[in-house]
């Protein structure tokens, strides 16, 4: 397929065909190396999922949901439709179209090469600036034990925390999953002990008015389904990863959907369970409400310690998660020309050691700001990384749509219909997201999606895009004329 967006058909130059016999050398290496190393199976990728998508928030969501009243258990379950919806989109492009890079490889083949550098650069953004309000969660809850309340040392105790995950990154494919099942693992167990046996303490009178604000409803929905909307960050893990991914036609689809259910179930059970156990103006005040509903179910003061412990384990492998794509999708921009061919390189362990380093060290200049600039950084932060994740949401569900009402499709008559309704829900699901980031976010966010585009001109030049003079399109007509 052509690029779109005006670039003309013509035919291959020189230097164009020497790109493409170069990538294909890469690319075969690229495989070499991943088999070399080992592939992810269904449990590490629908681990590498889950991981990614319960970071820290979840631990203190309940508590923000709470203010608005239990309508808020409605936007959760809407929420929870709009990114099982995502997912399924996601299996249906990573079966059609398994190939590195996810978001970026869809919006590439369906709409040209600007929209994929621009989803590629996008998501880039999301990894690497994600990564340091998780870190900055992380600190707070390894502080429950620690008491580090110095800027330096929780400085230093993030850049543990980005490292860390980095080291592993970098010692091959195979660390990565298996620290992604043993944190995802470990993660889940309080997670899942709170949101079953807690159903079984549940009082009617402990879920307050529908509605708490004193306002609408439909107002009220709205604000709480923002907030939700941000827990749902990393449904496109696996699609990312795809080329490390066993049978990846037949495994993303499955990952995507199976990581999200298991999410959904999860966030579902336990909000419901903690609304019900912890008194409404306990639990809207409540700054740890996992720990206070195992503290009112069994009493005692333990509740703390083991759900810091849980974050601890929770943060680390989100760090992990987003780490390894930080570093992936720039790796697939880069084999097309679209990104510094240094993001390219792979070590012997078949990693792409720049896109790591390069990613961490960014991070932890975001850090950095957080700790010593302004106050409120850490939302802005959060609220930045949030828009810049639906540009790849988006795309990738117009990427969906675009190959639904063209004559590429395969599907037909009911397929056909479910697809559709399934691809509408997820765009909707986009834009919803987008208007929850803010007005403030989606500004800052789009002058950061702009300083790309230099570096997209940048990139293409060096390819040696065009050859002679002759070469470029519209050249030969403009000097005619003259």
């Amino acid at each position: 397929m052509g690029d779109s967006f005006g670039d003309r058909p013509r035919g291959r130059t020189a230097a164009e065909n020497a790109a493409a016999e170069e990538a294909v050398i890469r690319d075969r290496a690229a495989e070499e190396i991943a088999e070399e190393h080992g592939k992810l199976g269904l449990p590490a990728a629908i681990s590498l999922i889950v991981g990614n998508i319960v970071g820290t928030g979840v631990f203190l969501l309940p508590a923000s949901l709470a203010a608005y009243g239990t309508v808020s258990i409605l936007a959760m379950a809407l929420v929870s439709v709009g990114a099982i919806a995502l997912a399924v989109v996601f299996g249906r492009l990573g079966a059609r179209l398994p190939a590195g890079g996810g978001p970026y490889a869809y919006a590439k083949d369906a709409f040209g090469e600007f929209s994929g550098f621009w989803n590629a650069w996008s998501f880039w953004l999301t990894a690497w600036i994600g990564n340091a309000a998780i870190a900055v969660v992380w600190v707070n809850y390894v502080n429950y034990f620690l008491r580090w309340e110095s800027p330096a040392a929780q400085i230093a105790l993030a850049l543990v925390a980005l490292w860390i995950p980095a080291l592993i990154n970098l010692s091959g494919v195979r660390n990565i999953g298996a620290f992604a099942v043993v944190t995802t693992v470990l993660k889940f167990i309080p997670l899942l002990f709170v949101a079953v046996v807690g159903l079984f303490f549940m009082r009617g009178a402990n879920f307050g008015p529908f509605v708490a604000t004193g306002g609408s409803w439909i107002a009220a929905l709205s604000t709480a389904g923002a907030l939700a909307l941000f827990i749902y960050s990393g449904v496109e893990s696996v699609t990312i990863v795809a080329e490390r991914v066993k049978d990846p036609a037949r495994n993303i689809g499955r990952a995507s959907v199976y990581g999200v259910l298991i999410c959904a179930a999860m966030y579902m059970l336990s909000t419901v369970a903690i609304f019900g156990t912890v008194p409404h103006e306990a639990l809207a005040n409540s700054t740890a409400p996992f720990a206070d509903a195992i503290n009112g179910m069994f009493g005692g003061s333990v509740g703390g310690g083991v759900m810091a412990a849980c974050a601890i384990v929770s943060g680390i492998g989100a760090i992990n998660g987003w780490t390894m794509l930080v570093a992936e999708m720039p790796m697939a921009a880069a084999r097309d020309g679209l990104f510094p061919s240094v993001f390219a390189s792979q070590s012997r362990r078949g990693v792409p050691w720049f896109g790591i380093v390069a990613g961490t060290a960014l991070t932890s200049l975001v850090v950095f700001y957080n700790y010593l600039g302004s106050e409120g950084g850490f939302d802005r932060i959060l609220l930045i990384a949030t828009f810049t994740t639906v540009i790849p949401y988006f795309f990738s569900a117009c990427a969906q749509l675009f190959w639904l009402v063209t004559g590429a499709r395969r599907v037909e008559g009911v397929r056909l219909g479910r697809d559709l309704t399934v691809t509408t829900v997820a765009i909707l699901f986009a834009f919803w997201m987008t208007y929850g980031a803010g007005t403030q976010a989606i500004f800052v966010g789009f002058l950061m999606l702009l300083v790309g585009i230099p570096v997209y001109i940048w990139t293409k030049a060096k390819r040696g895009e065009y050859g002679p003079a002759d070469e470029v399109p519209g050249r030969s007509t403009m000097e005619e004329e003259k």
